[in-house]
């Protein structure tokens, strides 16, 4: 991810500086994430970090924003089969954005001991799970905003295994097939009741 020096400013620099850090989360752990590391691997001056994000909480909190606001323009248009919009995104995010994922189960370690990271972390679910509700009232199923949480969660876990489990020895194609597989049934379930 480091570059040559660039002319960022505002937001785009404010990205620039929340990408940085997601990749160093990803790639070094919490504990290689710096105000100096994120200003050396954004290629920015030094001090462009600290002047943005004062505290290492701020950067944190940043970095799940930054996720957050990726997850939902990542959203496909409506009208997209929702099987089909679940398995993609599900897959989608495990193949092009393998750092979010990591980075996002390091920062909801993180979170058990940092209350501001915490509501951070619980809001952006809170809107994604949001958004999930909607797909499967489309589908029919019943309590939605109830079923929301148990079809993130195995959701989530796919995504888990895939980067940092058994799942990654997959292919491609069947990871995207065992995803799925399990939406189908887990849907299939959620509809059909107990």
């Amino acid at each position: 991810m480091t570059g040559p020096r660039t002319a960022l400013r505002g937001a785009d620099r404010q990205d620039a500086i929340a990408d940085a850090a997601i990749h160093l989360v990803a790639t070094r752990g919490l504990r290689g994430l710096t105000h100096r590391a994120v200003d050396t691997e954004a290629g920015l001056p030094p001090g462009s970090t600290s002047y943005y994000l004062r505290t290492r909480n701020a950067l944190l909190t940043a970095c799940v924003r930054r996720m957050l606001a990726r997850d939902v323009t990542g959203m496909p248009p409506p009208g997209a089969d929702p099987v089909e919009l679940m398995v993609a995104m599900t897959a989608g995010l495990a193949q092009n954005r393998p750092d979010d994922l990591v980075a996002r189960y390091e920062l909801s370690l993180e979170a058990s001991r940092q209350p501001e990271l915490r509501a951070a972390i619980d809001e952006g679910g809170r809107q994604l799970r949001s958004m999930l509700a909607q797909l499967l009232d489309g589908l029919g199923v019943p309590d939605p905003e109830g079923a929301a949480w148990p079809v993130a969660a195995m959701l989530d876990g796919l995504m888990y295994d895939r980067v940092a489990g058994t799942g990654a020895t997959l292919t491609p194609a069947a990871f995207e097939d065992a995803v799925r597989r399990s939406v189908t049934a887990l849907l299939a379930g959620l509809r059909d009741g107990p």
